[in-house]
């Protein structure tokens, strides 16, 4: 039985793949909270706790690579209060997820800069890569301290570093002096919490990426959630800058 599709695409006969990175930028938590009464670190704190259920979600789909923005170079400017607690629940988050996602099979990366985050927190993502390394059934990158304009500035930096010539810079050279050398591109980007901008997320990786934004906070982006995402993801035509075939 052929799947449903928008109005005017050609329907298929199987499902398509799901995709093999998706992005998420996670947003809402503040406003969950003032939502309810509760000061934006309670947010914060509920946002921590529904990664595991968004990362089985995922896994269980098939998909390949969970990238979850947690932490923009921008967030810096937040109060020094909110900024201290999120270091706080994240470290604990790390610590108390780290041994389910090992025995689930979930491998850590991290992107972003490491030499500015607390040290409890910096040590817990260290140890939890270490402890993970060999993991393959999901990948679970955390940007944390990440801009995708530094790191586009970090990448050049590396490149002239290494004696780079002028000539020999290429769309693959810079991909691989970025923080995400080795990592598909992101085929879906998610963002919650209902606004509709990128917020320097992974600026050069999502040239061709997929976009999906819900008005869901991040606390309640629940499994059902995910399984809307994938499926509107399913209906996308992906062309990559060509023409659909059909209407050549």
């Amino acid at each position: 039985m052929a799947t449903q599709t928008r109005a005017g695409r050609k329907p298929y006969d199987h499902a398509p793949p799901p995709p093999t990175h998706v992005a998420v930028i996670m947003d809402g938590n503040g406003r969950w909270a003032e939502n309810r009464g509760l000061q934006r670190l309670e947010g914060h704190r509920a946002g921590t706790r529904n990664i595991r259920r968004v990362i089985q979600a995922f896994a269980e789909h098939g998909v390949e690579y969970l990238t979850l923005y947690a932490f923009s170079t921008e967030n810096w400017s937040r109060p020094p209060d909110e900024v201290d607690g999120l270091w706080r629940l994240l470290a604990e988050a790390v610590d108390r997820e780290v041994q389910d996602l090992h025995a689930n099979g979930v491998r850590l990366l991290h992107i972003g800069r490491k030499d500015r985050l607390a040290r409890p927190l910096r040590e817990a993502i260290e140890n939890a890569i270490a402890l993970t390394k060999d993991n393959r059934r999901i990948t679970l990158c955390v940007a944390l301290d990440y801009g995708g304009r530094v790191e586009i500035v970090d990448a050049v930096r590396r490149m002239l570093a290494a004696g780079i010539k002028p000539d020999d810079v290429t769309e693959q050279a810079i991909a691989a002096h970025l923080d995400t050398a080795g990592i598909p591109d992101p085929d879906l980007i998610i963002r919650t919490g209902g606004e509709m901008r990128l917020s320097n997320f992974l600026l050069w990786q999502t040239a061709y990426s997929e976009y999906y934004a819900t008005d869901t906070g991040w606390p309640d982006f629940s499994e059902v959630e995910v399984q809307q995402a994938l499926a509107a993801y399913a209906q996308r035509q992906r062309r990559f800058g060509g023409l659909d075939p059909s209407r050549r």
